[in-house]
């Protein structure tokens, strides 16, 4: 049975002044399934994940969410079921890790739901429910990510959009990571667009990838059809896409 489309973008563009960051994009998110965005740095993986939580201004195009056109807004996003975990561990340091995933809770309004899914979410990440009381700031940097992540999923989302998730942690977190993520795939069914600089573990767990260059999509195709073609290669060493 094929999948239903959670979101489309159809020839999207976003403009910073004169940049444009992003040039007549189309990007496609299925239910059930984990797309990777990858290219070099500049390239507008992230300013995607922006467009679509409703936090870069979209120029043109058009965007669907289950093929009917709207206006994202990041607080419509949330209750649209849509989920944005940015780049950089940003936790409430003073706070603790049970403190940050009630604010991740936040938009369900109900304290016996919120509960309910820290509980939830601790049985994903078993390392949370040892450091519950403890604040953010004291946690390692691969803890922070895996918190960051954590308080992600306390909405229950249907999408959940990483920005370099591994971004400056050691090799043994790095594994976590994708890991977790290929778990909450499997095991919430929730779709996840990937922008993730570690080509080879991202590859690992994601069904489909696009490949951006310039604020353009130069290539889409699944996995393991990215990794066979050399495009990767042209991109990454010689900043071509043809």
């Amino acid at each position: 049975m094929q999948e239903e489309i959670l979101l489309q973008l159809k020839n999207i563009s976003v403009h910073y002044g004169e940049i444009k960051a992003l040039d007549n994009v189309d990007i496609q998110l299925d239910e059930e399934e984990i797309v990777a965005l990858m290219g070099p740095n500049g390239a507008g993986k992230s300013t995607v994940l922006k467009a679509i939580f409703g936090l870069a201004p979209i120029q043109c195009g058009e965007f669907l969410w289950r093929k009917q056109p709207i206006t994202p807004l990041p607080f419509e996003m949330v209750k649209r079921g849509v989920a944005f975990v940015p780049q950089g561990r940003r936790v409430f340091g003073n706070l603790t890790v049970i403190e940050n995933l009630e604010i991740g809770g936040f938009a369900v309004g109900n304290k016996k739901i919120i509960k309910q899914r820290i509980d939830e979410v601790i049985q994903t990440f078993p390392i949370l429910k040892e450091r519950g009381n403890q604040k953010a700031k004291t946690l390692s940097g691969g803890q922070q990510q895996i918190l960051a992540l954590a308080r992600g999923l306390m909405t229950n989302p249907q999408v959940l959009l990483l920005d370099e998730p591994s971004l400056g942690l050691a090799p043994k977190f790095v594994k976590e990571i994708f890991s977790k993520i290929k778990g909450i795939n499997k095991n919430h069914k929730t779709a996840i667009l990937v922008v993730e600089h570690n080509i080879k573990s991202l590859l690992e767990v994601a069904h489909r990838a696009y490949i951006l260059d310039k604020g353009i999509i130069v290539a889409k195709d699944n996995s393991q059809n990215v990794i066979e073609s050399g495009v990767l290669e042209k991109i990454f060493t010689t900043g071509q896409s043809t």
